[in-house]
């Protein structure tokens, strides 16, 4: 009886002392996390909260209300620059007593925010493309503060401004990001990618990010981990009209509209070697591209050589690799101008399906098989256009192959391009046309064919645009051979390469010059 009495004592004792420990821990550390968050805080920015609730049971830290700012706000209440936040909810999982209670950071298994709602106010238009404006804006501050495992945010509102006039950067909804085995340190510092981790996935709706003066991007949806990427209804769209576009650039320049349904990676694998970055992905798909590519030749000719893909892709500074790239169900239009009154001329290319094999960089690599890429397409929403075109990256020449083939073309569709750009409107069938080219960053040169029938010329006068010059078209007429009869018209084709136009000019104008052979 007395050793029941004696154990009763003693697991009531025990029970007392635990219980007066837990009050005492609990007074101890709801007095020492303030400090650490307030006087012992080394980073830049001030946390102020409601309310605290500590359990030592599951060591867990709920803080509710919180709100972070910068220090200098204190000293500088007119100028906005760094983070601002509002988070109502933040858990600390699975805290240390040790590091609260003799350190000065707080060192947790798992860091949960709850929808909060952050703005970085920038000091000029860069957002934070660079590794090392994250690490001195984002990465330093919060590992001065806490160092966890993993990192869970649910629900957030992210957004980017100008702290000069509050302009839009950059802004992401609904986002859901996860940060698992994560490692940050001053080793980790050090690197490209300021942390590690084990695996990682991001998620939000309705991102926009202002790429520069000129374009901004948008997307209804966009999802990654550490293994893929999916984005959907992407946008880039310019940011002035046409004509302020041109107006605003000192020489020639294309000007791009883009929306795609979907653009989606898997199975990639990416990272950095000795600081150097390295890609490789064995699908990407463009799912319903619809491009437009203006060039408006008011300003200046930029009159810098145009490298070919070959020489772009040699001297890539990076490892990138990617198996295989599809285009599907897509429209490319080309469109350029002259002059604003007359309009531009356009070549259009819809249900266009591509697929490219073997796309690299040459980054330290000695043998890579050729890039080929195969093109079916509808030419100016008429016949349908095959293409074939291979080239091998580390071929110093940038030696190229090309072969197309067009059937049963109605010469009058190229209306779109030739009368407002040439002021000519070309009428006939064209059966058969095919080229076959071997050319490099010198020269173009192959075979050219055509069939065609009852082909016509209609000029126009300049004055009058709508009208035709009767004296010119006669005369045009006389020079052109109206039909090609039974046969198919062979040429061969040898045109030397312009510099400073690109790798399509060149294309271009060997065709050209094989219609030229065969109609003239």
């Amino acid at each position: 009886m007395i050793r029941i009495k004696k154990i009763a004592i003693f697991l009531i004792g025990g029970i007392l002392f635990l219980g007066i420990l837990n009050f005492g821990l609990n007074l101890w550390i709801e007095f020492k996390l303030p400090q650490l968050l307030a006087d012992k805080n080394k980073s830049d920015y001030n946390i102020a909260y409601k309310d605290i609730d500590i359990s030592l049971w599951n060591t867990t830290i709920r803080v509710v209300d919180v709100s972070i700012a910068p220090k200098t706000e204190i000293e500088n209440t007119n100028k906005k620059i760094g983070i601002y936040a509002k988070v109502p909810q933040i858990k600390v999982a699975h805290f240390s007593i040790l590091s609260i209670l003799f350190g000065d950071k707080i060192k947790a298994n798992q860091l949960v925010i709850v929808a909060p709602e952050i703005t970085l106010h920038k000091n000029n238009d860069e957002v934070l493309s660079h590794s090392k404006s994250i690490q001195s804006k984002i990465i330093e501050p919060f590992e001065k503060i806490i160092v966890v495992n993993a990192i869970y945010l649910s629900e957030g509102n992210v957004q980017i401004v100008k702290a000069e006039n509050d302009k839009l950067l950059a802004s992401l909804k609904q986002l859901n990001l996860k940060i698992e085995g994560l490692l940050l340190n001053e080793k980790t510092l050090q690197k490209e990618i300021p942390f590690t981790y084990e695996n990682y996935s991001i998620n939000c709706t309705h991102l926009l990010y202002q790429v520069n003066e000129f374009y901004t991007l948008k997307a209804s949806k966009f999802n990654t981990t550490n293994t893929s990427l999916q984005i959907d209804d992407l946008q880039l769209k310019p940011t002035y009209s046409r004509k302020v576009f041109v107006q605003k650039i000192p020489k020639e320049r294309d000007l791009y509209t883009i929306n795609t349904k979907q653009i989606s990676l898997k199975e990639m694998h990416w990272g950095f070697q000795e600081d150097v970055f390295f890609c490789k992905i064995p699908e990407l798909v463009l799912n319903q591209l619809d491009a437009t590519i203006y060039r408006g030749k008011m300003p200046e000719d930029d009159l810098s050589k145009k490298k070919l893909y070959n020489n772009l892709l040699r001297n890539l500074p990076f490892d990138l690799q990617v198996d295989t790239i599809k285009m599907v169900q897509s429209k490319i239009v080309y469109e350029e101008e002259k002059t604003f009154e007359e309009g531009p001329g356009k070549l259009i290319f819809d249900a266009f399906n591509l697929k490219a094999t073997s796309i690299q960089s040459g980054f330290h690599k000695k043998k890579v098989p050729d890039t080929e890429i195969s093109i079916q397409s509808r030419f100016m929403e008429e016949s349908m256009l095959d293409v074939d075109w291979s080239f091998n990256v580390l071929d110093s020449t940038d030696g190229f192959k090309i072969k197309g083939k067009l059937n049963h073309f109605n010469a009058e569709k190229l209306i779109y391009f030739t009368k407002p750009y040439l002021n000519v409107v070309v009428k006939g069938d064209l059966e058969k046309v095919y080229f076959n080219f071997k050319g490099n960053d010198v020269m173009n040169q192959g075979g050219f064919a055509l069939k065609y029938d009852d082909l016509k010329v209609e000029i126009y006068q300049n004055n009058k645009r709508y009208k035709k010059n009767g004296l010119l078209t006669a005369i045009g007429n006389l020079f052109v051979k109206d039909d090609s009869g039974e046969e198919l018209k062979a040429v061969s084709v040898k045109v030397e390469r312009v510099p400073e136009k690109s790798f399509y000019n060149l294309l271009w104008i060997s065709v050209a010059d094989g219609l030229k052979q065969v109609l003239l």
